[in-house]
C-alpha cells in the first residue's frame, strides 16, 4: 500500500501543477482575447480552440484530484447511520464499481483517439486534434488508478476495523 499512495501523491502533484498550468494560460488568454476583440478588433486565430481544449483537460484533471482526494460527487445521506465497518465495506464496493466503469469508457476513449490518429484530422494549422483528445484516455486511467488506490485503502481500513473486534 506504501507504494500506491506514494504513486498516487506524486500523481496528485503533477495533476495540480497541470490544472494550475492550464487554469493560468486559461485566463491569460481569455483576457488577451478580450482585450484584443475591443481593442484591435482582431484576436488570437487558435486562441478560442485552445481555451475549448483546455476546458477538456482542465475537467479531467480536476476530477482525477477528485477522486483522489474523496472530494468527487457522491451521495453519502445514509453513511452518517452506518457502522465504520459497514461504511468501508460500501467504500470498497463503490471505488470498485467506479473503476470498472472508468476502464470501460477509458477503453472506448483509446478506440476514439485511435479512430482520431488513423483519421489524421487537425485541430489547427496542421496539428493533430488528438494531441488535444489525449486526455480522455489518461484521465479514465487516472480515474482508474485512483479509484484502486481508495478502494485499497478501504479494505486496509475493514481489516484494521476487523482485527479490532
Amino acid at each position: 500500500m506504501r507504494v500506491l499512495k506514494t504513486i498516487d501523491r506524486w500523481l496528485n502533484k503533477a495533476e495540480s501543477t497541470l490544472l494550475i498550468v492550464f487554469l493560468i494560460l486559461m485566463i491569460v488568454l481569455a483576457f488577451a482575447q478580450v482585450v484584443l476583440r475591443i481593442v484591435f478588433a482582431s484576436g488570437i486565430i487558435w486562441g478560442d480552440i485552445f481555451l475549448r481544449h483546455s476546458v477538456l483537460w482542465v475537467g479531467f484533471l480536476g476530477g482525477a484530484l477528485g477522486i483522489s482526494e474523496k472530494r468527487h460527487i457522491n451521495i453519502d445521506a445514509l453513511t452518517h447511520y452506518m457502522s465504520p465497518k459497514v461504511h468501508s465495506a460500501i467504500s470498497v464496493f463503490t471505488n470498485l464499481f467506479g473503476a470498472c466503469i472508468c476502464v470501460l469508457l477509458s477503453i472506448a476513449a483509446v478506440n476514439f483517439v485511435t479512430d482520431e490518429i488513423s483519421s489524421g484530422s487537425t485541430v489547427f494549422s496542421g496539428i493533430p486534434s488528438w494531441y488535444a483528445e489525449i486526455i480522455i484516455p489518461v484521465g479514465f486511467g487516472l480515474f482508474v488508478f485512483h479509484f484502486i488506490v481508495r478502494a485499497v485503502g478501504s479494505i486496509e481500513a475493514l481489516r484494521k476495523k476487523e482485527g479490532a473486534v
